[in-house]
């Protein structure tokens, strides 16, 4: 008997995080970590999901644009993909994001700001459509160039921890001489 896959579930987990449903999380993480791409029977059986909740999770995916379908010659069944690089499968959930949550709430926005005098709408709509701009770009971007902003540089010391050791460095040359 093989050990559980953990996979599927910390999809799910994460997939809650983002607006998906779990059934989708479980089927990307799948997916995901598959060898061959796997069609909607392997998906049920490895997962224990009915086939109904697998083809609406698969529906949910495509129109996240999270997986790709693609078929074997002389084989009727679909198969299920996903971008198997971490950066390319964020930059495709930061795009989905963009697109299912951040946009519909900036045109909400803007109908209330068109309808309030309140200048604190006009503030969050304009930070908003700042934050909007910024996503759209990451999920644009090659996975590569993704990776590249979010890393990060060794960390300098702050001044303050400059000063002090700067001062330490002085006393001890006080005590040698």
């Amino acid at each position: 008997m093989q050990a559980p896959n953990p996979i599927p579930d910390l999809f799910a987990d994460m997939g809650r995080h983002i607006g998906m449903s779990r059934p989708a999380g479980q089927c990307l993480g799948m997916i995901w970590r598959a060898a061959q791409a796997p069609c909607a029977d392997d998906l049920t059986l490895s997962l224990g999901l009915s086939r109904s909740n697998v083809s609406t999770a698969l529906k949910e995916l495509r129109e996240w644009g999270l997986i790709s379908v693609a078929r074997a010659p002389g084989d009727r069944k679909e198969y299920f993909t996903a971008p198997s690089e971490a950066w390319a499968l964020i930059r495709a959930i930061i795009a989905a994001r963009h697109r299912r949550a951040v946009v519909p709430l900036l045109d909400r926005l803007l109908a209330e700001e068109t309808r309030s005098p309140d200048a604190r709408i006009a503030a969050l709509h304009s930070a908003l459509e700042e934050v909007s701009a910024w996503m759209a770009e990451l999920g644009t971007i090659a996975p590569h160039d993704l990776a590249s902003r979010f890393q990060t540089e060794p960390a300098q010391p702050s001044p303050q921890k400059r000063a002090k050791k700067k001062k330490g460095k002085g006393k001890s040359k006080a005590l040698k001489t």
